[in-house]
């Protein structure tokens, strides 16, 4: 099972209020978004690291997306498919276009996005 999720008219919502989450936005006929979707998909085949954070893939051509177009009115600022959004509870923290592993992973670390780091050892006085 592909943790690459479909998101569309009836869950969009949903998705977005994750506590962490990338969206993809995409169409069905673009190359650059399909070759990015692969890579994608590669890459959570394997991933550990990033198991709480959830990946979706909107396809702009494919559904009346009203509803999501008013709601996020930055969709209107896009220029290049396919384009990412880096989502925490609900707001909207990155988003950039184009693929790439290491785009995706920068922003998920630089956001803090990924699993909680254990807090280093403190060594007790000595008394």
């Amino acid at each position: 099972m592909s943790r690459l999720e479909t998101v569309d008219r009836k869950n969009w919502r949903e998705f977005m209020a994750a506590p962490k989450a990338v969206l993809m936005l995409a169409n069905s006929w673009c190359p650059k978004c399909a070759a990015w979707s692969a890579e994608l998909e590669a890459f959570l085949a394997q991933d550990e690291r990033f198991r709480d954070v959830r990946f979706g893939r909107i396809y702009l051509n494919r559904w009346r997306l009203r509803d999501f177009e008013r709601s996020n009115p930055w969709i209107e600022a896009i220029d290049d498919l396919p384009h990412n959004v880096l989502l925490v509870n609900g707001e909207v923290r990155k988003s950039w276009p184009g693929g790439g592993i290491q785009r995706l992973l920068d922003r998920l670390e630089g956001e803090g996005a990924g699993p909680a780091a254990a807090a280093p050892e403190v060594p007790s006085p000595q008394i």
